[in-house]
């Protein structure tokens, strides 16, 4: 098998876009869109993080207390990362069940309630050159979120953790690439 350093990706770029749910989901990593979902900006540059997280419970023979099986009791897979464009769609999205209103003079404010469950579409586009990975979660939430900072060092960020459910075929992301090393050959 020979080795291919073009095999080596990197995430030079991308964004973050969320939806509600039932909005029309990709077919590919390069179709645009449906107008429903919006672009959450800026990731700080430590960029996004995607962890899957297994619980295996052993089940151990009295013969020789041998492992002679594993059965996977719990999958979960999330994505973080720390949005640093302070807009409206991410303060919603950092608030849920938040929404920005106009304030009746000359600006906006955002009432935050205590939070809901607010279930929502994600895709996220990687970008390396003209390679595009798109990662489409059918079915998401906010399940954490961080401390935000304001100070005169830093950006303003939103740390925020995705965590993926199964969708309507019981996957919890769909996984697209136009890059020609996805192929077996």
């Amino acid at each position: 098998m020979a080795l291919n350093a073009a095999n080596v990706k990197v995430g030079i770029t991308g964004e973050l876009f969320v939806a509600p749910i039932g909005t029309s989901r990709p077919a590919s990593a390069t179709d645009s869109l449906d107008g429903a979902y919006v672009g959450l900006g800026y990731v700080s540059e430590d960029g996004v993080t995607e962890a899957h997280e297994d619980s295996v419970d052993n089940i151990v023979a009295w013969q020789n207390s041998t492992i002679v099986r594993a059965v996977r009791t719990a999958s979960l897979m999330t994505l973080s990362c720390t949005l640093i464009e302070t807009k409206g769609s991410v303060l919603e999205l950092f608030h849920p069940g938040a929404t920005i209103e106009s304030d009746g003079a000359t600006g906006w404010k955002l009432e935050v309630p205590t939070p809901e469950i607010a279930r929502r579409q994600f895709a996220l586009n990687v970008v390396d050159g003209a390679k595009v990975m798109r990662i489409d979660i059918g079915n998401g939430e906010i399940t954490s979120r961080g401390e935000v900072t304001y100070g005169s060092s830093d950006a303003v960020g939103y740390q925020i953790t995705i965590t993926c459910y199964p969708d309507e075929n019981g996957l919890l992301c769909v996984k697209y690439s136009n890059d020609p090393a996805w192929s077996y050959s």
